[in-house]
């Protein structure tokens, strides 16, 4: 029997309603909670991710496809369903999302499906971890092809993405050279140094920088009166919870090498790499990650309360 898919695009009655009425919203995506947190510790961190954005005063929209609908705000039952069925859902970046939803699947959205359906439901903010980037070349490999979606989606949707940088593991130098191609501002909150998620400073400068959230939103609303790109503000994780650079070096050495020994490319690069974090670091990796996320969500909130008309 062909599914037979529901609308292309379903927002919750309460982020519907915010919308209409001008206030605040903030989209977060699902697959942090799907394939990035172990189970119990991801229902924990929706529903406080949630909180905090409200605690904000902002109304928080998780995004997910589920039985064919694209679903922009999860009910508590639906929050719940996404975190208990965890890495068995789909991974759906934007090119996913319109198969699952032809096919009837379920999926959670990363960074680049969760920011093209926020700006296709009219919200302006998006708040994650960590950006996708280029890949670092395979061994005996002059370049690499592997670049994450996730810069071609803010080439071309004028979301704000809040994260807190992009992981060690990625061409740093390389990403923030294709935003740059691509016409994307990156501004740095309260840092003039690019972070690298687990880390507060990559080493390498930000082009701009704004100290508080009235700023990032003058800046996102003249941009979006001059261009279709988004905006990325680098958030760096907060001081107490960075990683120690010895400890992360560490992990990421016996990451590479385990994702060398295993072949591991593409799309499953990161929840291995992941995993070895959370599993190799004593839990250390995890408090960072919900810590980082959290203070990206309530930024988020805050720059998403500034842009009311």
């Amino acid at each position: 029997m062909t599914p037979t898919p529901g609308p292309r695009l379903a927002m919750s009655a309460e982020v519907a309603d915010a919308l209409a009425e001008g206030r605040a919203v903030v989209a977060l995506e699902s697959t942090l909670l799907s394939h990035g947190l172990p189970p119990g510790r991801n229902l924990d961190v929706a529903t406080r991710l949630e909180r905090t954005v409200r605690d904000a005063g902002a109304v928080p929209a998780t995004v997910a496809v589920l039985d064919g609908q694209a679903l922009v705000g999860l009910s508590p039952a639906q929050l719940e369903r996404v975190c208990a069925e965890g890495p068995e859902l789909d991974k759906l970046s934007l090119r996913d999302v319109g198969p699952a939803v032809a096919l009837g699947r379920s999926g959670a959205t990363t960074v680049a499906a969760t920011a093209a359906l926020a700006d296709a439901a009219g919200i302006a903010v998006f708040a994650t971890g960590g950006l996708g980037g280029v890949h670092l070349p395979p061994p005996g490999a002059a370049v690499t092809w592997d670049v994450s979606a996730d810069l071609g989606v803010l080439a071309r949707v004028g979301t704000l993405v809040v994260c807190s940088g992009v992981k060690s593991v990625l061409d740093i130098p390389a990403t923030l050279e294709v935003l740059e191609t691509h016409s994307v501002p990156v501004l740095g909150y309260r840092t003039d140094e690019f972070p690298a998620f687990y880390r507060r400073s990559s080493g390498l400068p930000v082009p701009g920088r704004a100290d508080d959230p009235a700023q990032v939103a003058a800046v996102l609303t003249a941009h979006r009166q001059l261009a279709d790109s988004g905006l990325l503000l680098a958030n760096p994780i907060p001081e107490e919870y960075e990683m120690d650079g010895a400890l992360h070096d560490r992990l990421l050495a016996e990451g590479l090498e385990l994702l060398r020994t295993r072949g591991v490319t593409g799309s499953d690069v990161t929840p291995v790499l992941l995993e070895h974090f959370h599993t190799a670091s004593g839990g250390v990796s995890l408090d960072a990650n919900e810590a980082l996320v959290v203070a990206n969500a309530r930024l988020g909130a805050e720059v998403a309360v500034e842009l009311r008309p």
